[in-house]
């Protein structure tokens, strides 16, 4: 599915680039592996190759949907959650689905939320 050099975004924990395609026993088993370096933390990741769909693991996104995030941005309406546990527990699951678009309605709507009061600790993180 993935290539040497592929840049690729791991949903909780951001862009990376495929490095290698390692092959590597566990187990008495041998797996093929993507390695990947995390682009911020500088993590390395290694998944198994035949788990990688199972992974939410995506391509980065092409012009078209980074069109539809900048209409999201801009016109999309921000559905108003009282409380920060609610509103955690409904952004995290979004941004763990590895959507674009979820992504961009947690920021487009955390943004709204931080010109009107500061946001707590877990909701800038």
């Amino acid at each position: 599915m993935f290539q040497i050099g592929d840049n690729i975004v791991y949903p909780m924990h951001g862009a990376g680039i495929i490095e290698a395609i390692e092959e590597k026993e566990f187990s008495d088993e041998k797996q093929q592996y993507y390695v990947i370096n995390m682009s911020i933390s500088h993590m390395k990741v290694m998944i198994p190759t035949r788990k990688i769909s199972g992974s939410r693991i995506r391509p980065v996104t092409d012009i078209l949907a980074l069109n539809n995030v900048m209409d999201i941005f801009q016109h999309g309406e921000s559905v108003q959650i009282p409380t920060w546990k609610e509103r955690h527990t409904i952004n995290t699951n979004k941004i763990k689905t590895g959507s674009i678009q979820d992504g961009a309605e947690v920021v487009r709507d955390l943004m709204r939320m931080k010109k009107e009061k500061a946001l707590n600790a877990s909701e800038k993180k």
